[in-house]
């Protein structure tokens, strides 16, 4: 009774950027929906349409962030924040080291 209704999540999964291009392809032929191309691959219909709105931006027939510019954004942010960890971490030091030193 308690999993009535209820339905499993999908466990994540990862595509290769071929996968996606020739899936982006068969959207653009026409011959069948979005919605078919997911149902014939297992695919969610979202993801699917997030990978042709993608490829539109990388084509530049869409704005947006290309694929390039968003990894970039991606590892900047990291990099961001390591570097604010970092200078935390050097005002505790230099916190401790000037408490010890009065």
């Amino acid at each position: 009774m308690e999993s009535m209704g209820k339905k499993k999540p999908r466990p994540r999964r990862s595509f290769t950027p071929e996968f996606k291009a020739e899936i982006v392809e068969l959207c653009r032929r026409g011959d069948r929906s979005v919605g078919q191309i997911a149902k014939d691959f297992d695919l969610t219909e979202t993801a699917v349409r997030d990978w042709v709105k993608q490829a539109e931006v990388d084509a530049g027939e869409r704005d947006g962030l290309t694929s390039g510019e968003r990894e970039e954004l991606a590892a900047l942010r990291r990099e961001n924040r390591r570097l604010r960890e970092d200078v935390e971490i050097l005002k505790r030091a230099t916190a401790f080291f000037a408490k010890e030193t009065r």
